[in-house]
């Protein structure tokens, strides 16, 4: 697809930043606004128009999903093109990065990548190797394992070192005589024990992907130079997302350095405050938020115009999301981040009820109510709800109201008769003293 055609498709908002090629830009991309449209069709601009070769450009986003659905869209407009664009998540970018400097880190090239499955098992096989009192009951040895990994996690998204924990945790203790100081120091000493054991075997986990990356950067100008001057253009997707790790590996490769001078390149983010929803993983929507302060040079794109919601539900969300006030993008900049849409359709109904059976029965009787009189075919509705242990009474109230439903969940699954037997039987393989297992198959 040349040029120009990709030019027409756009809205004049999305116009401008597809064109915008020199220096930082923030997209501020409202649900349904096309955002990945927006990047995508920046990519084959940039490459139609010779401004920048394939090879040039990183595009990295949050999840393989959308790395995948990226590299689609881009093989559509640039036609045997995108293989040499390195369209990745973080992790991915960090692992490449990771094997072709490993001898940098002393790492083989070919060491393994630990999920948390992997971490936990590696965690529990040396937790007689850890000084852990506090962390380590005789009751259970492995009962604050995963919290333990967790907690790890964050001190890596936060680019916190075990030096530097272990250094806190010194001062800390000092200043305070108390339980509380004694299970931070604890935590320290095996932070900095966990670190240890990982390179002994030659393993790393998800976040060192990242912050092993950073720091081999960052420790290592002529490496850090290499990737800089090997990516003319860089593109964020989902950048309400990321972590503060993953956002100073980015300002490491944006930096671009000309004799004793440093300037920043060009470096495109697309995210939207409003739809942060990983902060339960460690992403800070500070970085979206000080963008500007970060990279005062930067220009502003906003993509206001929806082309998937109705305008009720559109306005309903906007009264709601303005909850979230003072903290919010548009009251920090001063702009309108008011989503608009040519589609209209039904009004909102709202139930208020006192119970979650209530509120149950009430949408059972509603969808029912709705089929019989307006002949809507059941297929046409859908229950949302924050999480699948939520999800019983709304089963309960269709069942019983005869109503047919497919249930995405697994929530149940574990207590399917046949599953349960599987789970016995693995339980007595792996101990022979399991007397409730044992039972259980009887």
């Amino acid at each position: 697809m040349n040029t120009k055609d990709l030019i027409l498709q756009l809205n004049p908002e999305q116009k401008k930043a597809v064109m915008h090629t020199d220096g930082p830009l923030l997209i501020i991309a409202g649900a349904g606004t096309g955002k990945t449209k927006v990047i995508t069709t920046k990519i084959a601009y940039l490459i139609n128009k010779k401004i920048a070769k394939p090879e040039e450009i990183l595009a990295v986003t949050f999840t393989e999903k959308a790395a995948s659905e990226m590299e689609e869209r881009v093989d559509i407009l640039v036609p045997y093109g995108y293989a040499n664009i390195f369209i990745s998540t973080f992790h991915s970018f960090g692992d490449s990065v990771l094997r072709e400097n490993a001898i940098e880190l002393d790492l083989s090239p070919e060491f393994k990548v630990l999920d948390e499955a992997g971490q936990a098992v590696f965690l529990r096989d040396h937790i007689f190797e850890f000084e852990l009192n506090h962390f380590r009951p005789l009751s259970n040895p492995a009962r604050h394992i995963k919290a333990m990994l967790k907690y790890f996690s964050r001190l890596k998204d936060e680019l916190i070192t075990p030096e530097e924990f272990l250094d806190f945790a010194v001062k800390n203790s000092k200043k305070k005589d108390d339980i509380e100081a004694e299970r931070i120091f604890e935590l320290a000493k095996a932070f900095e024990t966990y670190e240890n054991l990982m390179k002994e075997a030659g393993f790393v986990d998800y976040g060192d992907q990242v912050v092993k990356c950073y720091w081999l950067l960052k420790k290592n100008p002529h490496i850090l130079k290499e990737y800089q001057e090997k990516f003319k253009y860089i593109l964020v997707d989902e950048f309400q997302d990321t972590n503060f790790a993953q956002n100073e590996l980015l300002k490491l490769l944006a930096e671009k350095t000309e004799g004793k001078k440093k300037q920043v390149g060009n470096i495109t983010v697309v995210g939207d405050d409003d739809q942060s929803i990983f902060r339960f993983r460690g992403a800070a929507v500070s970085n979206i938020l000080d963008f500007n302060k970060n990279y005062p040079s930067a220009d502003k794109v906003i993509l206001t115009k929806n082309y998937r919601s109705t305008k009720q539900i559109l306005d309903a969300s906007y009264r709601l999301i303005q909850h979230n006030n003072p903290d919010r993008l548009e009251v920090k900049y001063k702009i309108d981040k008011k989503l608009k849409t040519d589609i209209s359709g039904a009004n909102i109904v709202h139930f208020d009820c006192d119970t979650v059976e209530t509120e149950a029965r009430k949408v059972a009787e509603y969808i029912k109510n709705k089929s019989e009189r307006e002949a809507v075919d059941y297929n046409n509705f859908a229950i949302l709800y924050r999480a699948n242990s939520h999800a019983e009474p709304f089963i309960t109230e269709l069942k019983a109201k005869e109503i047919p439903y497919i249930f995405s969940g697994s929530s149940g699954l574990y207590q399917r008769p046949e599953v349960r037997l599987i789970i016995s039987f693995v339980n007595v393989l792996t101990n022979h003293l399991d007397n409730l297992s044992f039972y259980h198959l009887a």
